[in-house]
């Protein structure tokens, strides 16, 4: 069978799953989750061995560490893969809400129902615990997935759906409301990206260069972010331990993540003060400096190339940068950021309140570290991914983001004169 045929009777697949999807109660959700969950917890050892297939040949292949450390599934990933599906089957029902109701002059009572997307179809990288956080926030939601992971994660993704499939069957829900594409040829995107008839909607999650393939080539409405250029200013008047504190966090606990810091703008009235600060402890980090800030980060500071700017390292590297005062912070982020993440750190509220409306981008944060910008973090429990684009959704996309609303209008026998 060609890969248009296979990628086709998939697409057929999963519109019907969705039709049955839609109609399912919130007892048989919840019932599919609990069960996914159990599943996570008892059959580790296959999803371990799994992983290690693709871990060993993807050490064979020379893969870096950050790449190694997203594909990796540990106890405690698993542990948390599983604790999401029971957030997520706790969480309300969003199938058949109203969000808003309002009665018009004549009588009609208009509201805002919620209503599953459809279709979804989900494309990434390395991380194999987005299958199942994809796929449970996707079901959650009354939708049907297509989840096409990458070839370094292909052991590991195929026990995970197998996982969700018996979950579903174990409900009484359709089994091909979750399909893994295990196709590793690239054509097996492409004609995903054709088949807008089936597909409502299509989720990459990756590098730039896969967002920006999948974003080209889709008939079909794309939820995205291209990449994550997270900026935090450290004002003048600002607590300097606490920043370093934020700045480390932010940077070091996992610098191959779209959330982590990539650069770091300092007030000149501070530099001299925390840029040592900042050297001492990221002893491990090495900092792309600009000529203001080059004198005090010691041997581990490299001169600032202009391409250091707006670049996402995904990696222990940091570009600083001196900035005159706050606005010159407001114009630098205006330029390099990537709309993903911008946080401040100050004690000044008139700043904080400005840099939280002026800001651009899906989280703006005072005061905290930059890897709060993440579904489970905000509460949402597991996210399908951030999206950097303000339709339909901007920031973490959790259960609600991937519904949509219809109008409903209940009447009296009324008539439009």
């Amino acid at each position: 069978m060609s890969i248009a045929l296979a990628m086709r009777e998939m697409g057929i697949r999963a519109k019907e799953a969705a039709a049955l999807m839609n109609k399912a109660g919130p007892e048989a959700k919840r019932t599919m989750l609990t069960c996914l969950a159990d599943l996570l917890r008892k059959r580790d050892q296959d999803v371990f061995a799994a992983n290690g297939e693709d871990l060993k040949r993807a050490q064979e292949k020379g893969l870096d560490a950050p790449r190694l450390d997203r594909l990796r599934l540990t106890e405690s990933v698993l542990e948390d893969m599983s604790r999401a599906c029971e957030h997520v089957a706790n969480l309300p029902d969003p199938i058949g809400a109203m969000d808003e109701q309002w009665q018009r002059p004549n009588g009609l009572l208009v509201g805002r129902m919620r209503i599953p997307l459809g279709v979804v179809a989900m494309v990434y990288e390395s991380r194999p615990n987005v299958t199942v956080d994809a796929a449970i926030l996707c079901l959650k939601a009354g939708n049907a997935v297509i989840l096409r992971g990458g070839s370094e994660a292909l052991a590991s993704n195929k026990a995970l759906a197998a996982l969700l499939r018996e979950a579903l069957l174990n409900a009484g829900l359709p089994e091909n409301a979750v399909q893994l594409v295990t196709e590793t040829d690239h054509a097996a995107v492409t004609e995903l990206c054709r088949l807008d008839q089936y597909i409502d909607v299509m989720i990459p999650r990756g590098g730039e260069g896969l967002v920006r393939a999948v974003t080209e080539a889709a008939t079909m409405p794309v939820l995205k972010h291209f990449k994550g250029v997270c900026h935090a200013y450290i004002d003048a008047d600002c607590d300097l331990e606490q920043a370093l504190e934020i700045v480390y966090n932010g940077k070091v606990q996992r610098p191959g993540v779209c959330n982590a810091l990539e650069c770091v703008l300092v007030h000149e009235k501070v530099a001299q003060d925390f840029l040592p600060k900042l050297a001492g402890k990221l002893t491990n980090v090495e900092f792309r400096a600009c000529p203001r800030s080059l004198p005090y980060l010691g041997k581990r500071a490299q001169a600032q190339k202009p391409e250091d700017l707006g670049f996402e390292f995904h990696d222990l590297i940091l570009a600083v940068c001196v900035v005159d005062d706050f606005e010159a912070a407001l114009a630098h982020i205006a330029r390099y950021g990537s709309q993903h993440t911008e946080i401040i750190c100050t004690r000044d509220l008139g700043h904080a309140s400005r840099f939280l409306r002026e800001v651009d981008a899906s989280m703006v944060a005072v005061n905290a570290s930059s890897r709060f910008n993440d579904g489970g973090q905000l509460g949402l429990g597991a996210e399908i991914g951030i999206s950097t684009s303000k339709l339909h959704a901007f920031g973490p996309m959790g259960v609600k983001e991937l519904t949509s609303t219809k109008f409903v209008v209940m009447g009296q026998g009324q008539v439009r004169a």
